[in-house]
Order: C-alpha cells, then structure tokens, then sequence
C-alpha cells in the first residue's frame, strides 16, 4: 500500500532539535503506513472495505498552534478554545461501493501547543504525544469513534498496538489515557 502523505508544519514554531526528526514527512510516510497496513490487514478490527482493498491512500497532517485549532474546533464543532487534536475524515461520505486507485482519509490536525503541554503533564517525551494523537486521530479517519467507556477502551488499546508496533512504547503505568 502507498501512501500519499501532505504534511503541513509552516507557521509552527518548533525547537530546532526537534524540527527534523517530529516534523519529518519520511518519517511520518512510514509511520503512517505501518499503523494502516496494521489495521487494514487484521479482519478483526473494523476497517472500511475501500481502505483494505486500496492500492493507495492519502491523508494530510498539519500541525499548528493552540490559535489556530481554535479556530478550527469553534468553526468545525462550535466549542470554544483550543484542543489536542481533531481528525476530519474523509470517508464519513464514501460510499463503501466506491472504488480506486487512491482512497482519500481526510485530515489530522495537531495543536504542538498543546501536545508539549500534554507531554509535560503526563511526563514523557513531545513525540511520543505526537505519536499518541496522531494515532488516535488516523483510528478517527478510518471510522472508529469512541462514544462509550467499553468503545474507548479498545481505541486506546489500539492505539497502544499502533504505538507498539513502531516503536514508540512506554511502560503501562505512563501511557497516557485521557483524551480531550
């Protein structure tokens, strides 16, 4: 499976250690790639049948400040201030039947603002919160919702097989498990 990645980092002030390594689109491409190969491989966990059978896939990331996930969470979902992440999927008006070359996600955008606060509270490292959101906003993508405790549950243990599988593991006792 391809992936076409449009990763958006402008108008962000990242650290400079961190700007090559977080904000890196290689990097996010095979990132990306694994989580979805992962979840569109296993018949046991839902996946839209477009994406399972899809040559290709496209997605963007954007990462901005807390003003500008503001904006988007007071237009998009008319709740004042910043938050962590917000996902904007695409499939949500696919048609199952519809089939092709390329299969369009959506959209996953990350306050940075927010996720160093986050990193700091929960006393790990801004990319291991990068890779938590993002996780959590591509499962949004692919049509998992969280709507109950029982829902919630499996995405975050989900979102723990995804972190795991490439990598970015923390012991159990320091994952983080609220989502806001």
């Amino acid at each position: 499976m391809e992936l076409d990645l449009s990763l958006d980092a402008s108008g962000v002030e990242i650290p400079e250690p961190l700007n090559g390594s977080l904000f890196s689109h290689d990097s996010w491409v095979s990132v990306l790639q694994q989580w979805i190969e992962l979840v569109r491989s296993n018949p046991d966990l839902s996946c839209p049948s477009v994406v399972r059978q899809a040559p290709e896939v496209s997605l963007g990331l954007h990462f901005t400040n807390d003003a500008g996930i503001a904006e988007l969470n007071s237009q998009w979902r008319q709740t004042s201030g910043p938050t962590d992440v917000l996902s904007f999927a695409a499939l949500d008006d696919t048609p199952d039947w519809l089939e092709g070359e390329a299969v369009e996600l959506g959209d996953i955008i990350v306050s940075v603002d927010t996720a160093q606060r986050q990193a700091q509270n929960h006393n790990h490292s801004l990319g291991y919160e990068l890779h938590w959101l993002i996780s959590h906003g591509l499962l949004h993508l692919l049509g998992w919702d969280h709507p109950d405790e029982r829902r919630l549950s499996g995405m975050l243990a989900l979102q723990e097989r995804l972190l795991d599988s490439t990598g970015n593991v923390l012991p159990k006792g320091q994952r983080p498990v609220e989502i806001e």
